[in-house]
């Protein structure tokens, strides 16, 4: 994995500020190509500009017509579409689905103006439920209040950059970053205070990176299966790879409250709805 370093002898709060990935310069450094389609939640989030749509974010998808990202990747007004089942995002291969988003769930306590606020953790509603086959998957999520024990193996996932200031990828990529548990990412020399307790850290050695875009899956392997425990949220200011600043997460585990409440307050909006329909038809 090409990594550079610098040593930073200060505490985390006072150099290193953090930076949302897609303000990062180097998004991804290091990581291999994945196994076409070992991660068929993966999808790719993307943008219409000029009459194109172009990668922007990644995310998973929670249920055939849900898809869980970052906030700060759908702050901006726009037209969205998502791309399941997708190896080579450049290519229309036969696996992939597209699908329009047609709503938007942001967290209400997300701030865009502070990345270290965290709550950066966004639903997308599909304009209809996509297939689920060998290509397209739904994610399996944690329990609530989950919390991953230190070097706990996990995956980032996504289409970043493959070297410092490079274009994207234009394939699935994958990196190795076993988890930081709180005790250790928020020490004075690590992420300090930035961090908190509804992030999960992961990397901050040589097998650091970000490795995939914002608002993809952090996939960790819990007992024998994978589970996606994150939403890749932040890292370091100075550059991805830095020792002792580890790719930061929203913790899906203190969301699943959250989501499943967007989840069943549209459908009592959607009941409601079919109500007056048929009252207004007497």
């Amino acid at each position: 994995m090409l990594a550079v370093f610098w040593f930073s002898p200060v505490p985390a709060e006072q150099n290193v500020k953090p930076q949302y990935m897609e303000a990062l310069q180097d998004r991804v450094v290091g990581g291999s190509v994945a196994k076409p389609h070992a991660w068929p939640w993966q999808i790719s989030l993307q943008y219409l500009s000029r009459g194109s749509y172009y990668h922007n974010c990644g995310g998973s998808l929670v249920r055939r017509g849900w898809v869980m990202t970052a906030a700060h990747c759908v702050s901006i007004f726009g037209v969205w579409r998502v791309v399941l089942g997708a190896q080579k995002i450049t290519a229309n291969e036969p696996t992939q689905q597209v699908v329009r988003v047609t709503n938007i769930y942001i967290h209400p306590n997300w701030d865009p103006n502070n990345a270290s606020s965290g709550d950066d953790i966004a639903l997308l509603r599909l304009s209809s439920n996509v297939t689920l086959n060998s290509y397209v998957q739904l994610a399996s999520l944690p329990k609530p209040g989950q919390i991953l024990p230190n070097n706990n193996p996990c995956y980032i996932t996504g289409w970043g950059s493959t070297q410092t200031g490079g274009p994207l990828s234009d394939v699935l990529k994958q990196a190795y970053l076993p988890v930081r548990n709180y005790e250790t990412c928020s020490r004075s020399d690590w992420w300090g205070s930035i961090v908190k307790k509804t992030m999960v850290c992961a990397g901050g050695s040589r097998n650091s990176g970000c490795s995939g875009d914002s608002g993809g899956p952090l996939n960790c392997k819990v007992k024998g299966r994978y589970y996606v425990h994150g939403v890749t949220s932040f890292g370091s200011s100075l550059r991805c790879n830095t020792p002792k600043k580890p790719t930061v997460f929203t913790r899906v585990s203190a969301y699943i409250g959250w989501m499943e409440g967007v989840r069943k307050s549209l459908h009592s909006i959607r009941n409601c709805e079919m109500l007056i329909i048929v009252l207004n038809l007497f």
